[in-house]
């Protein structure tokens, strides 16, 4: 009988891994085996002289687009968070509506107008696309937190203060737990998105995926903005394919008795 049930058990996980496997294992595809596609590509530019982008090497542009992603997603989930957090407690909730419009400006801004006005103060670099990243990404996670708090019912966080649970306590083993799945929604649509956002680094300076998309265009050749644009989609797919699956997780764990 426990056989059965594991054998269940094992056959309801499968399905849950294998989209994000497969996007993995054909974004690590892509990125080692584009050489091997040059007669494809010379079929989409049949006059250009070289058709597979090699300034650098897709795994190391791969690096440094996770990175620049990476070190954005971490610095704008914890500020959103936490700024979430500050201004749903009785103390803060005066500054809610001051904190969803600076959130909200950040993404009235395009991208390109946040680096416009950012070189010019922090240079050619990774640094000025981190700050815009930082900018576009904050209104998803700050929305969600806020959402994800104030919809945690009253008489919950009654229970557990007449449980003699304090605020800190009400805040960590409460409330954030039930939120989470909320959160998380937002700092999934906030890295997707910056994910794709990040390859307009690649116009100041910051070497990324994005380069093979702004070499294709300056030289008018579009298998090298199919390489870059594929490897960012794959990349994308991936990373919101984990994303699906932790929050599945999370709402199973919610929803169990």
């Amino acid at each position: 009988m426990s056989n059965a049930l594991g054998a269940v058990q094992a056959r309801k996980q499968a399905p849950q891994w294998r989209w994000p496997l497969v996007w993995v294992m054909l974004l690590v595809v892509s990125v080692v085996g584009m050489p091997a596609a040059e007669p494809l590509f010379h079929w989409i530019e049949p006059d250009a002289r070289q058709v597979v982008y090699d300034r650098a090497d897709f795994y190391v542009l791969l690096g440094r687009h996770l990175l620049v992603v990476g070190i954005a997603a971490i610095v704008t989930i914890v500020v959103g968070v936490l700024a979430g957090i500050a201004v749903t407690r009785q103390r803060g909730s005066d500054f809610l509506p001051l904190v969803g419009q600076l959130a909200s400006l950040g993404q009235t801004f395009p991208p390109v107008a946040v680096l416009a006005l950012a070189v010019p103060v922090l240079g050619f670099g990774t640094l000025p696309i981190i700050v815009a990243l930082m900018l576009y990404g904050l209104l998803p996670i700050v929305r969600n937190t806020l959402a994800g708090l104030q919809g945690v019912e009253g008489d919950i966080k009654t229970a557990a203060h007449a449980m003699g649970m304090t605020p800190t306590q009400i805040l960590r083993q409460v409330e954030l737990p039930l939120a989470a799945p909320v959160i998380l929604a937002g700092i999934r649509t906030s890295v997707t998105i910056n994910i794709a956002t990040a390859a307009l680094g690649a116009t100041v300076g910051a070497s990324n995926l994005g380069d093979p998309i702004i070499a294709g265009i300056v030289n008018g050749n579009m298998a090298y903005v199919l390489q870059g644009a594929l490897t960012i989609a794959l990349l994308a797919l991936a990373v919101d394919s984990l994303f699906e699956l932790l929050q599945r997780k999370l709402h199973s764990r919610l929803s169990a008795p």
